[in-house]
């Protein structure tokens, strides 16, 4: 008889949501039985700032932690936040098909970003979203936020915000698509590198699994968050930084083709390194490298250390 699978998974509703679409899909594709198995982070106990902790990271190898005692055979991830440097032990086995990646708005009264008074308190623990929210100059006050989902948008419904930033993806997810009043387009807010996409991990040594589990993957997610990861990890940023990339894969005339964009800031918004480039999907790595090489040699390093004030908005487009 085949063991049931344990898959591991943090207890907070859209942990629990995502790991349970999962465990559908395994028993749908491969005919395995699972079971959800409860993991709890220091991310989730603690009320202090996510980058005291260690950032997002702190979900991530919790996770993995209990894989490599064997409390569990499987884990899943939010991808975007899983660091860019393999774990030895560990083996990214598929990366689902993607949700919509981008920024949503939920704010009172169905307001969108540019409807809302000048002054308006509007929540987000990103650093990447505060400096994308500055640069669009709405005179808008950002207020740092922690908390689940459902956390955030009852700070709204209380008046303790105008609005809330949040992922589209794990609204939809939840089922919750309906309370967004804004999705935001990239060319106004770009996603972190990998939003939006799921990461399923188990043990290297699990050969069996490994492969098994491959048949989730979808190609064409993988290329795209393969390019935006290579973008984060060459420009040495992390979870924290406020760094923005997005990729997807087109039809183009001779086979498919592979687009990405992508944005370093100050931490203020007040400069931007912001480019394009194309590439195949079969060579995702590098094309994400090749865009973060040119975007280093524009200063997009020091750029995301900055105050903004050193000097005037530089954009950069290709």
């Amino acid at each position: 008889m085949t063991p049931v699978l344990r898959l591991g998974t943090r207890r907070s509703a859209l942990a629990t949501t995502q790991s349970g679409h999962v465990a559908d899909l395994i028993r749908a594709r491969l005919g395995r039985e699972v079971e959800l198995v409860e993991i709890t982070t220091e991310g989730d106990i603690s009320s202090a700032p996510l980058a005291s902790l260690g950032g997002t990271g702190v979900f991530v190898s919790a996770l993995r932690d209990a894989l490599k005692r064997g409390d569990v055979d499987v884990a899943v991830h939010s991808l975007k936040d899983i660091p860019t440097q393999p774990e030895a032990g560990i083996a990214l086995a598929a990366i689902p098909t993607r949700e919509d990646p981008r920024d949503a708005v939920v704010a009172r009264d169905g307001l969108t970003l540019g409807e809302l008074p000048v002054g308006s308190r509007i929540g987000t623990g990103s650093p990447r979203r505060v400096a994308q929210l500055e640069a669009l100059g709405l005179g808008l006050d950002v207020v740092g936020i922690r908390g689940n989902v459902d956390t955030r948008i009852r700070k709204v419904a209380s008046g303790d915000y105008d609005a809330v930033l949040l992922a589209r993806a794990g609204l939809a997810r939840l089922g919750r698509v309906d309370e967004i009043t804004e999705t935001l387009d990239p060319l106004q807010m770009l996603p972190a590198p990998g939003q939006g996409a799921l990461a399923i991990e188990c043990r290297a040594e699990d050969e069996a699994l490994v492969a098994d589990l491959a048949q989730l993957d979808d190609p064409r997610t993988r290329a795209a968050v393969t390019a935006e990861r290579a973008v984060l990890a060459t420009l040495e940023a992390g979870c924290s930084a406020p760094l923005g990339a997005l990729a997807e894969v087109v039809e183009g005339d001779d086979g498919d083709e592979l687009w990405i964009r992508a944005v370093a800031m100050s931490a203020d918004g007040g400069l931007s390194v912001r480019m394009s480039t194309t590439g195949s999907p079969t060579d995702a790595a590098e094309t994400g490298n090749r865009l973060a090489s040119d975007m280093l040699a524009e200063g997009a390093a020091s750029l995301m250390n900055s105050t903004g004030m050193e000097a005037p908005v530089r954009k950069q487009q290709r």
